[in-house]
């Protein structure tokens, strides 16, 4: 018989890797968390959507966001090229309760908050520990290789939740990546000291500034007088003129005159940073004695900041999964179809509502004004709440917008993909 080191191994220590490590061990499971760098470490992603706040406090965390001293946020909005700026999205307007103000975040601090969590509770966690290949065995995962300082070595676990982020052990060596047909955009960011923020309430809010041809800025304000400022657009547009990000940058500031007055004052500071092919989602969410979570699963264009918070409840999802499983004995993929049908629902509204933001016969304030009863259901998609029935908000979008169909992949079987 196979001698197993631990009940679950997870690679990853980012918001998906940490939240499933964290919640199985609280369950008392034995749990092994592989992560390759060494924390603290750069990463990008910096604004929460409301709704991270509950997987926060399942977590025991919420409370220490304030503590740590994160920048509040309590609004998004939305402004044109011309500088005009949409009414902003007050999450408190909505809804009374502590989740209507969320956080913009310097992910070093935010995921080294996570990973210190999971071994409070129990998780073991390796850091400069690298899963190089995914051991297998009769057809189904067994285990992963490792490569640390120590040497290589292999691991092995009944399941493996697969957390890695954006490089995706499992997409990668499983071919299992699909790329979404129409989200292909590039992103180049930077940061920037001094920079104008507005005041009051709107300090802290996530601004969407739009580019031609339907590309935008972000513009976050940070901690220390520093603002988080990123352009995401179609590569084309971009590189028109030459791939120098700083040029790149430069030009298109003046495309937005918000974006323009707000950064007059300030002084960029540090590298600039590229990134691309954006959107993508696994074929399969799980095979036997494998789970994907978080970016290792699927990532969606940020333009609502969804990024973190699909990592973090994607994390807790695959934890309740996982316990679910290991607890009835069976660890086979159809054992994680309900996860993957479930997260698939949530992605697919998020995913529609961003084909409408690039739609350029598409405003928020147009289906607003035609159809005011579909508000509510337009900020419970911007803060989070995406696990609902949003035909009637789709309908009306659907007015302005076409709305992609939903992508059949994403599930645990070919079988169940079939259903």
């Amino acid at each position: 018989m196979d001698r197993n080191d631990a009940e679950a191994i997870v690679i990853g220590g980012g918001p998906a890797g940490a939240t499933a490590a964290a919640l199985l061990a609280e369950k008392g499971r034995e749990v092994v968390l592989l992560e390759k760098c060494k924390f603290p470490r750069y990463h990008i992603g910096e604004s929460l959507m409301p709704f991270c706040w509950h997987t926060l406090e399942r977590l025991g965390l919420a409370g220490r966001m304030d503590e740590i001293g994160f920048t509040q946020k309590h609004s998004v909005q939305f402004v044109t090229e011309d500088g005009r700026g949409s009414r902003p999205f007050y999450f408190f307007q909505h809804y009374d309760h502590p989740s209507s103000t969320t956080w913009q975040v310097e992910r070093d601090k935010f995921d080294q908050m996570l990973l210190d969590r999971a071994r409070e509770v129990g998780a073991e966690v390796r850091e400069e520990s690298t899963a190089t290949g995914l051991l297998s065995k009769g057809g189904r995962f067994v285990g992963v290789e490792v490569s640390a300082s120590g040497g290589s070595y292999e691991l092995r676990a009944p399941l493996t939740i697969d957390a890695s982020g954006r490089d995706s052990l499992a997409q990668t060596k499983l071919k299992w990546r699909r790329r979404d047909p129409k989200l292909n955009k590039i992103a180049v960011w930077t940061y920037y000291r001094g920079a104008k923020r507005d005041e009051g309430l709107d300090a802290g809010a996530t601004t969407v500034a739009y580019l031609p041809g339907k590309g935008w800025f972000w513009y976050i304000p940070l901690n220390d007088d520093v603002v988080s400022v990123g352009i995401v657009a179609e590569r084309e547009y971009l590189y028109r003129e030459g791939r120098d990000p700083a040029e790149i940058f430069e030009r298109e500031i003046g495309n937005n005159a918000w974006i323009a007055e707000h950064l007059e004052p300030g002084q960029q500071f540090g590298r600039y940073w590229t990134t691309g092919e954006y959107s993508y989602r696994s074929e399969y969410c799980a095979a036997d004695g494998l789970l994907l979570a978080g970016d290792a699963y699927a990532f969606l264009d940020p333009v609502f900041s969804s990024g973190v918070f699909l990592a973090l409840k994607s994390g807790e999802m695959a934890a309740d999964a996982a316990d679910g499983a290991l607890e009835a004995g069976d660890l086979g993929a159809a054992s994680f179809d309900g996860y993957g049908r479930k997260l698939c629902e949530g992605i697919e509204a998020m995913r529609a509502l961003v084909y409408a933001f690039y739609d350029k016969s598409f405003s928020f304030s147009q289906l607003v004004k035609e159809f005011p009863d579909v508000r509510g259901d337009l900020t419970d998609c911007l803060i989070g709440d995406l696990f609902r029935d949003f035909d009637p908000l789709f309908s009306a979008v659907s007015k302005f917008a076409e709305l992609p169909a939903k992508l059949s992949y994403g599930r645990a079987t070919p079988e169940a993909l079939s259903s």
